[in-house]
């Protein structure tokens, strides 16, 4: 299981990585082994301003769809349109290629509340 350390991690298994005021969120690698072959993702808020824990997608899997939850509260920017051919790129590299949004952020001290990469290893062990 790959958890990259300079990340910040929710308990809903998804991924952010700021760079001044502008984060790029995905799902984990956890979260992608857990769903299996990825076949859609679905974001529809591009340009939105949503709040901490709202869902901003949807990503399907052969067998189920789940919810994509903000990490932290901004606007969607952008959809990694990329996504729209070869969903399953979150399945062979969730952290790069695979990246879902990225977001302006509007409460950077949300970031406080993320779990790092070791709390977020110990949150897997944990379940």
């Amino acid at each position: 299981m790959n958890i990259v350390e300079n990340l910040k991690y929710t308990p809903d298994h998804e991924w952010i990585q700021v760079d001044g005021n502008v984060a790029t969120v995905g799902i984990t690698d956890y979260a992608q082994s857990q769903l299996g072959d990825i076949v859609f993702v679905d974001v529809q808020t591009e340009g939105e301003d949503l709040e901490k824990g709202e869902s901003f997608g949807s990503i399907e899997a052969v067998k189920t769809v789940e919810d994509m939850y903000m990490p932290i509260s901004g606007t969607i920017l952008e959809f990694n349109n990329g996504l729209e051919d070869t969903p399953d790129a979150i399945n062979k590299d969730p952290y790069t290629s695979g990246w879902v949004i990225k977001i302006k952020l509007s409460n950077a001290s949300e970031l406080d509340s993320l779990m790092d990469a070791t709390a977020y290893k110990a949150h897997l062990e944990s379940l």
